[in-house]
């Protein structure tokens, strides 16, 4: 698209959403969002951002092919289920931690929070995927 104040806006808007798609991954847990979500949003910032500029300059920006993300995602998603085993828990049972921070005090992290990136890791590389085959057609 040659539109330049569609590209400019997609330029801003792919950081935007990018941290919005963090937020709602890291706040999912407890409120609307969540790993699915999350992706989505991402997802949809790269394609705005290939609508403006083309594929190719997508590809550049992400600088991985996009089903790299899918299989790191599907390890981390069986990663946090196995971890529930070797407690002799069934698979994906939730385990919580407290790791200090420094100047935040202990935050709780847990197997669910584990999972959730790993559907947002695979929810981008799958949707990214398929809309650069598409739009590379």
């Amino acid at each position: 698209m040659t539109s330049l104040i569609f590209s400019t806006a997609a330029r801003f808007l792919l950081p935007l959403l990018l941290l919005f798609s963090l937020f709602l991954l890291v706040t999912g847990h407890n409120e609307p969002g969540g790993g699915f979500v999350g992706g989505l949003v991402a997802a949809g910032a790269f394609t705005l951002y290939a609508i403006a500029y083309g594929v190719e300059a997508t590809r550049h920006l992400l600088r991985v092919d996009p089903r790299l993300p899918v299989a790191i995602g599907l390890l981390v998603i069986v990663t946090s289920g196995v971890i529930g085993l070797f407690r002799r828990q069934p698979f994906l049972a939730a385990r919580w931690w407290d790791l200090p921070v420094p100047g935040a005090g202990p935050v709780t992290v847990g197997t669910p929070m584990v999972f959730d990136v790993g559907v947002y890791l695979v929810v981008v590389g799958t949707t990214l995927t398929i809309i650069i085959s598409l739009a590379e057609e």
